[in-house]
């Protein structure tokens, strides 16, 4: 299989190729050269994958694929509101950027696709779905529930399905809403199934080999967990100097787009608010509702604001690819928690910095990061 290296060596209709040579693919990433060959032949699959790898493009050609194979027959009867495919999200953040990527990877087809998720207006949700029929439904559980009860959406016609973030549907505790949502799709003999999660427990696995029929296995290990591309900065300062010094790193000329993480809401809003006298800022953390996270979110996409400060449950959704720099106020309790923020600079084979502030309350949580990165951090002074 390792002869695919590019998209054009895989048998992808036309209009799939163009949407891929427009949005500036050409190499596949290796999740996509890997699992694309077996699931464009119809196979299940279960990935192991992080952020940032390239899955979403690896689960949405495949699906788009599928559909383009099977166009509808002129006597086959269509219901609105019945998808032909369901790809699930454990967050609001996600399942938007998801949606994003399959309107720009079926621009050349005729195919729908809808997004639906707690937290945005009902009658605009089920509006989409009345309008003209689905394709591509991506879901957040909850809503996706919801519309089924309220006889908006029926899975009955399912061809295939995606489980994205599987580890973090498991943390949210959404597997029995899952587990409901099953019920009323057809078996997975009659469906094509892939599921994708950052880390694999048993418990993950177990929901893999129950919902998925055969599936090819692939597990993308990050060369290293963090980019090359990230220069990687941890700077000793006592907990009174570090606003002071985020001040400095937002006032120097290579800081154009920064992303400032806290471990809590209530950090977040200090910083927000202190630094919104001098800077354009925004922020993303759970109490920030809907509406105004999508619109926080594209003031800083587009340039309008230079800060977003976030908490790491925001801060999963986010993909910018041109965040200069990622500063930890604060370092995160759980070390993935740090892989994951400073994955969100060096993106897109841009370079990207990432500075730390460790003061004696940040030092506790030092030793289990060097662990996961499997390397001893150097400490630097702040001149």
């Amino acid at each position: 299989m390792d002869d695919f290296i590019k998209f054009n060596d895989l048998d992808l209709s036309d209009s799939v190729l163009k949407s891929v040579e427009e949005l500036g693919f050409t190499q596949l990433t290796p999740i996509q050269a890997q699992i694309l060959p077996h699931t464009l032949a119809g196979q299940d699959a279960i990935g192991q994958a992080q952020t940032g790898t390239g899955k979403t493009a690896t689960f949405l050609i495949t699906i788009i694929e599928a559909l383009l194979k099977r166009p509808f027959q002129a006597d086959e009867k269509r219901y609105l509101g019945e998808p032909r495919a369901l790809i699930l999200a454990p967050t609001r953040e996600l399942a938007n950027q998801i949606f994003e990527d399959a309107i720009a990877l079926t621009k050349h087809t005729q195919l729908h696709s809808v997004c639906v998720m707690g937290g945005i207006d009902y009658e605009q949700q089920t509006a989409a779905l009345d309008q003209e029929f689905t394709d591509i439904l991506i879901a957040t559980p909850g809503r996706l529930i919801d519309l089924i009860h309220r006889g908006h959406v029926f899975l009955d016609r399912i061809e295939a399905f995606v489980l994205d973030e599987a580890d973090r549907m498991l943390d949210m505790g959404f597997i029995p809403d899952i587990k409901r949502l099953m019920r009323y799709m057809p078996p997975n003999t009659d469906r094509q199934s892939l599921l994708f999660s950052a880390t694999f427990n048993q418990d993950v696995m177990n929901l893999a080999y129950k919902w998925l029929l055969n599936p090819f296995f692939v597990e993308i290990e990050p060369e290293h967990k963090t980019s090359d591309l990230v220069e990687q900065h941890f700077y000793l300062l006592t907990e009174a100097d570090k606003y002071q010094a985020l001040t400095r790193i937002l006032a120097s000329e290579q800081a154009d787009k920064v992303i400032v993480f806290a471990n809590r809401k209530d950090q977040v809003k200090r910083l927000y608010n202190r630094l919104g006298a001098e800077h354009n800022v925004v922020m993303l953390s759970g109490d920030v509702d809907q509406s105004k996270r999508e619109r926080y979110l594209d003031k800083f996409k587009n340039g309008n604001a230079k800060v977003l400060v976030a908490t790491d449950v925001a801060g999963r959704g986010i993909h910018v690819d041109d965040v200069s720099h990622v500063v930890n106020y604060t370092l995160p309790d759980q070390p993935d928690d740090y892989v994951h923020r400073i994955g969100r600079t060096g993106r897109a084979g841009q370079k990207g910095v990432s500075i730390s502030f460790v003061s004696e309350d940040d030092a506790f949580n030092l030793p289990a990061i060097e662990a996961h990165l499997d390397t001893k951090l150097k400490l630097e002074q702040l001149d």
